[in-house]
């Protein structure tokens, strides 16, 4: 993710991570050990990596565990017709590869050119432009939509004071916690688990961009891209209405939250945005 320093910065000056960590790390390190004496006998690949695959669920049964359910999907895939090629032990070794280029990873603003041909929209009104940008992404994954320029604005400058922020997500046995950056007119995302395993080279699991060229119309339209083997579109839509619950509404609670994490992280309680996601009413 951009500037990268800045979640070193955090991480150094906070204790709280390693307590999130051990959140669930007991009962995770029970179960990745007897799924490790499973593989002994089961996977013709386990002598070669016996030591490094130890090494991974020592230091992260978490990772070991979601990398390993990866793995057994793959495996239940057919093997004829449309499917990746099988992968074995070794890939709960390596960093998953990010999504999408490395332009898309930019700091620099992206283009709305880059998208869609501007031609398309020159003449038409705000209603229409949203009308043909949700349209125009009706058959991809991708989350969009297209949002007041006030309210852009107002995200914009808490985001100057909160650039760092981590949100949950409800999974199956608890909650995700998703680290997220501002970037120029970008937001990145990355599992928090995954930056704490690969540092630098973590990889995105969400990016959204807000495209201005039609501010002068009144909307600005938003763009999100995803990675399918982490985050699902309602997942990334969960984390996209947090960012504007936190970001865009002068709320006080959340941005008490967005203060302590950022001016505080001492102080910073993760089951507090837990209970703000819990509190939602939808």
């Amino acid at each position: 993710m951009a500037a990268i320093s800045i979640f070193s910065r955090f991480l150094l000056r906070s204790k709280q991570f390693a307590s999130l960590r051990s959140f669930h790390m007991s009962s995770a390190r029970e179960r990745s050990e007897k799924v490790l004496e499973e593989l002994k006998g089961k996977n013709p690949y386990f002598e070669k990596y016996a030591s490094k695959i130890a090494a991974v669920q020592q230091n992260s049964p978490e990772e070991f565990l979601s990398r390993l359910d990866n793995v057994d999907k793959e495996k239940k895939k057919p093997k004829f017709g449309l499917s990746e090629v099988q992968r074995d032990y070794s890939e709960l070794l390596k960093p998953k590869a990010p999504l999408g280029t490395e332009a898309s990873r930019d700091i620099t603003h992206r283009k709305l050119s880059d998208v869609m041909r501007l031609e398309l929209i020159e003449d038409k009104s705000a209603d229409d432009i949203k009308h043909l940008w949700l349209e125009y992404h009706s058959d991809k994954d991708v989350i969009t939509a297209a949002i007041p320029v006030d309210q852009f604005n107002q995200m914009m400058e808490c985001a100057k004071q909160y650039p760092v922020f981590i949100l949950p997500i409800p999974r199956s046995e608890g909650y995700e916690f998703i680290m997220l950056q501002f970037a120029a007119n970008t937001i990145h995302f990355t599992p928090l688990l995954n930056y704490q395993v690969h540092k630098e080279n973590a990889p995105e699991c969400l990016n959204i961009t807000m495209f201005t060229e039609c501010s002068d119309k009144g909307i600005i339209l938003m763009r999100g891209e995803y990675d399918t083997k982490v985050i699902n579109a309602q997942e990334a839509q969960c984390l996209a209405n947090q960012v504007q619950l936190y970001y865009c509404q002068k709320n006080v609670s959340k941005l008490h939250l967005l203060e302590t994490f950022t001016r505080h992280p001492d102080k910073f309680k993760h089951m507090d945005i837990i209970e703000e996601l819990n509190n939602l009413k939808i």
